[in-house]
């Protein structure tokens, strides 16, 4: 908390054992859709899959927040391992089991975690109807509070611009329920990428985030749906190098009721010029904790992603006055996403239960099949 307010954060990821990732081996290793081994009514016996694996993520996750004064989280799928770029019949089976997944770690922690949800995005359709289905699965049966998306969700730089009709459906969808979407850089196979040390896998989260936020600006989908709000990770991705009088910039002014971004930069000059370029009403506190940020800060013994008293006390963010720390750390997110509020009664709306009640003995369930059987049309 600060102040004994409720802190919200707008940016997480899931980060659970790695044995949890062995279905997408099975995806991989079969070439063919399989259903979701944890989904509704399931549960898993392999370890990293069990209930009780993904209780234990869920508290050890929990136990860090506490650390750093957070107190209710939005999760989303761990952006390098969203793996965009296979094949799209086997990518829309890989976006339900992550999506699941999400769903049991906050459930596992209803009044910590809340949900957002990503979508089988394949660029080669004709718009986003086919993204629609998972949407409403997620929002109506798992209480999910927001959309992820990436703007490039291959990596080869195929998808159609943020402001292109193909986006038209999941905008309009996102507007009917409510639902912010939220913009963050999966992984990128640019070629140029791999002249470049692992440590800047981040390049292709800046370029993507700082292009869709420049086709946002810049063209007239909040015309047309006005009541859409967009979170824009990372600050925006880059900073502006122009003054805000320029007419692609003063734009932001003129959507000040759709676009908004997170605070997820641990250098604070970057974030206290971020903040100043934007507008503290434009700032969600978001800080990827765990994740990037878990290294320490030079000079403390606390890690970078401890960023509560960073605004809080900082003399690079001293600018900021009380009201704006309230803002950006409170009620900003819960005015953009106010589900965010009570997480756990936003979890207790869920229609379907994500784990066994003690001594349950889950059902047989048959092995997991294909829902796309001889995608290659090979003889058996």
């Amino acid at each position: 908390m600060y102040n004994g307010t409720k802190v919200l954060d707008v940016h997480s990821h899931v980060r659970p054992m790695r044995p949890s990732y062995l279905f997408f081996n099975d995806l991989m290793h079969s070439r063919y859709a399989l259903e979701s081994p944890i989904g509704p009514g399931k549960h898993s016996s392999v370890v990293g899959m069990r209930d009780e694996d993904f209780q234990s993520t869920s508290a050890s996750h929990a136990a860090y927040l506490d650390e750093r004064n957070i107190d209710t989280q939005i999760l989303s799928p761990h952006p390098l391992r969203v793996f965009g770029w296979m094949e799209p019949y086997l990518f829309k089976a890989w976006v339900p089991y992550i999506n699941d997944m999400i769903f049991k770690i906050a459930q596992a922690q209803p009044d910590r975690f809340v949900g957002s949800c990503y979508m089988p995005q394949d660029p080669n359709e004709k718009d986003t109807t086919h993204c629609l289905e998972e949407l409403e699965r997620c929002v109506d049966q798992y209480a999910f509070v927001a959309a992820c998306v990436s703007p490039d969700i291959t990596g080869r730089r195929d998808s159609p611009a943020m402001s292109d009709p193909y986006w038209y459906p999941l905008y309009e969808k996102c507007q009917e329920l409510d639902v912010p979407i939220i913009i963050h850089g999966t992984d990128g196979l640019d070629p140029r990428y791999r002249s470049l040390p692992l440590q800047y896998y981040q390049m292709t989260f800046l370029t993507e985030q700082y292009m869709a936020l420049a086709t946002l600006r810049m063209n007239d989908q909040f015309e047309r749906f006005p009541g859409l709000k967009v979170i824009v990770c990372h600050c925006g991705g880059a900073l502006d190098r122009h003054i805000g009088d320029y007419a692609w910039l003063a734009r932001d002014r003129d959507n000040s009721a759709n676009l908004f971004y997170d605070t997820c930069s641990y250098d604070l000059d970057f974030l206290a010029t971020a903040i100043k370029q934007r507008g503290v009403s434009q700032m969600l506190f978001g800080v990827e904790a765990p994740g990037g940020g878990m290294n320490n800060r030079p000079g403390t013994n606390r890690t970078a992603d401890d960023m509560v008293p960073m605004i809080a006390e900082h003399p690079t963010l001293s600018f900021l006055t009380e009201q704006d720390k309230m803002d950006i750390f409170h009620n900003n997110p819960a005015r953009i996403v106010p589900k965010l509020v009570d997480a756990r009664a936003t979890n207790a709306t869920a229609k379907v239960k994500a784990f066994l009640a003690p001594g349950e003995v889950a059902a047989p369930t048959p092995a997991s099949r294909s829902v796309n059987p001889n995608p290659w049309g090979f003889s058996a």
